[in-house]
């Protein structure tokens, strides 16, 4: 499948290769892509969750982004030359009507930009799929790739920013600019969800800002994050329990700032204020 270029109208190859595993691509040739801040604005704005993440996934806003994740994906990290890099943004995954939601900041360069799906593919995510299977959230321990056969009970993973950026360092600029995609997200899936899950501060203060957005009622002062603090939030659709967790980056793994035990009380914790 080919889908257009937002400036030259020419037409590029969807990274989904024949016989990958992945699912088939969310967007189509209809679907619109976002070449500036202002596209990001006006395509957000869908009521639709599976509309939002097809145009999610051929988002062009950000130029130094877009340079990034396509330059990673055609040079490859040596050990993964064999394997398709999607190369894109990445949409948000998981049970479209969740209980619990659990936010990140980004994708990584040979992790989710690699593998098509956020928390996949790297240190990080074998961490933190094992310990969502470990507490009954996942089907099985690992993710190796978006059609692995991998499924979340009542949960859905976001990511404050969309595409894999260089240094693991969004710029000001290219978060605010990717905001709308996850307000919008975050704002469908409210109705439903009891429980969010903040792996680091970044995530927590775009969750923060998505709530307020929302229509939460953000308490003064601010709320701090911090491991296993949990804060309610009241929004338009009820309260919502947010929850801080160390990101399973390896510099918080390697140095037993976030050991196992750590993250699995938090995840079973949410899991119970979900009644899941």
């Amino acid at each position: 499948m080919k889908l257009p270029h937002p400036l030259t109208g020419e037409l590029f190859d969807s990274p989904v290769p024949p016989g990958s595993g992945w699912p088939e691509d969310p967007a189509v040739r209809r679907t619109p892509v976002a070449g500036g801040a202002a596209d990001v604005v006006r395509l957000a704005a869908t009521e639709d969750l599976h509309e939002l993440e097809a145009r999610v996934s051929v988002c062009r806003a950000c130029s130094r982004l877009v340079e990034w994740r396509e330059e990673v994906a055609v040079g490859k990290r040596k050990s993964f030359a064999d394997q398709p890099y999607w190369g894109r943004p990445i949409p948000g995954w998981g049970a479209a009507e969740p209980r619990i939601l659990i936010a990140g900041l980004a994708p990584a360069a040979n992790g989710g930009n690699r593998t098509g799906r956020v928390f996949t593919g790297d240190r990080s995510g074998d961490w933190l799929f094992a310990a969502l299977h470990r507490v009954g959230l996942a089907n099985q321990p690992t993710s190796e790739h978006a059609g692995d056969g991998l499924q979340l009970t009542g949960a859905r993973m976001i990511a404050a920013v969309r595409c894999a950026p260089p240094a693991n360092k969004p710029t000001p600029e290219e978060r605010d600019t990717c905001a709308p995609w996850f307000r919008q997200e975050l704002e469908l899936c409210l109705p439903t969800t009891q429980a969010i899950i903040c792996l680091g501060k970044f995530g927590y203060d775009a969750l923060l800002a998505g709530l307020a957005a929302a229509g939460g009622t953000i308490p003064r002062p601010r709320p701090p994050f911090g491991h296993a603090v949990e804060h309610q939030i009241t929004t338009p659709h009820g309260d919502v329990t947010v929850l801080g967790c160390y990101h399973p980056s390896q510099q918080n793994t390697f140095t037993g700032k976030l050991t196992e035990p750590m993250l699995d009380a938090v995840l079973t914790r949410a899991k119970i204020l979900a009644d899941l």
